[in-house]
């Protein structure tokens, strides 16, 4: 059995333990494996840039962050244009499978990977996806492997930057990542006790984040702000005149939440911007037990060569769902969701 195995996008704290669970259980599973382990993602799939990888490799690796195979971005809009040299990209990603003589192509990513995934299942190869995103965004799946990873660096960020804000009595606006959705800011709020937390599902207003900082009894405020979040009045706007306007304040959203506030006279605002670090470091507990689940589950679709499929955790169980039930479809934060309510009751605002 020969299998191939990638890890595509951003990269997060959990992508090694997913590729030993996989690896491990393949060779428990199997009379023979042989491991293709292609560089940097989708790249090394489309010009064949691999090595055989010997599953001693992925012995070690359980709390290792980052991807020994390496990563890139291969976004799924350009996915079907030629390169720059005029390679066609997915016929090359189909021949150099059928070359590889593989079994099996296992892929290690998010939504635009997946989407990239189902159309190599959909040309006829057999393939088998894990759910890979620190923003916990994919369609079908509870939650994703990196995800409580990143909850723990933004939290523990948050925790950080309160005791710096209580002795200045100062507003503080951490802004994690999150462009599309707000999972890893809203889970880190309540985590880390913010006051206030700003989503892209809920549009904001700048005067209702005034309102509660100077209704705050504490004399301090945590702001958390997903990088994707918006004012009301930015979601009326057209896309390139909302990034225009970012570019201004750093391309942050919290540089520029600060600058609205100064405007209305709240002094003392700072900004604290997580970026990569939420992607780096060791995989928590959790997302070692969760990944590696997955990985074996991964292994055992291969071995029953149940193709064309995205291992999920769903109601507390390791399934499977088609890979064209998921692809293309982002898990939002619904405005009725039960924790919607649960925040506010605590007194968490999300000053829409």
């Amino acid at each position: 059995m020969r299998v191939g195995l990638l890890t595509s996008g951003g990269d997060c704290q959990a992508l090694n333990p997913t590729m030993r669970g996989v690896v491990l259980t393949l060779k428990n599973l199997a009379k023979k494996v042989e491991i293709i382990g292609f560089a940097n993602g989708y790249k090394g799939l489309i010009y064949n840039h691999y090595s055989i990888v010997s599953s001693s490799a992925f012995v070690n690796i359980l709390n290792q962050g980052g991807t020994i195979l390496g990563t890139s971005r291969e976004p799924f809009k350009h996915i079907t244009e030629p390169d720059e040299n005029g390679v066609d990209k997915v016929k090359a990603m189909v021949e150099n499978y059928k070359k590889l003589d593989l079994d099996c192509l296992v892929v290690l990513g998010g939504n635009g990977s997946i989407k990239t995934a189902n159309l190599l299942f959909e040309k006829g190869l057999n393939v088998i996806a894990l759910p890979k995103t620190i923003d916990n965004d994919i369609y079908g799946t509870d939650i994703t492997f990196g995800f409580d990873s990143a909850i723990s660096v933004g939290t523990n960020v948050i925790d950080n930057i309160r005791t710096t804000a209580q002795s200045h009595k100062r507003t503080f606006i951490v802004e994690l990542m999150g462009h599309k959705v707000g999972w890893l800011g809203l889970y880190s709020a309540i985590a880390g006790g913010a006051d206030i937390v700003l989503i892209p599902e809920k549009p904001f207003s700048i005067k209702r984040i005034a309102d509660v900082i100077n209704n705050n009894k504490k004399g301090y405020t945590i702001i958390v702000a997903s990088e994707g979040a918006m004012t009301k009045e930015m979601t009326k706007m057209p896309k390139k005149d909302r990034k225009k306007l970012l570019s201004k304040n750093n391309n942050s959203i919290a540089t520029y939440i600060a600058s609205e506030l100064e405007k209305l006279g709240i002094v003392e605002v700072r900004t604290t911007i997580a970026g990569h670090t939420q992607r780096g470091g060791e995989p928590t507990p959790y997302d070692r037990i969760l990944s590696t689940r997955l990985g074996a589950k991964g292994a055992e679709l291969i071995i029953s060569k149940n193709y064309g499929n995205l291992v999920v955790f769903k109601d507390n169980e390791i399934s499977y769902i088609p890979l064209s039930e998921t692809a293309g479809k982002l898990k939002v934060i619904d405005d009725n969701s039960p924790i919607i309510k649960e925040c506010e009751n605590l007194g968490i605002s999300f000053c829409d």
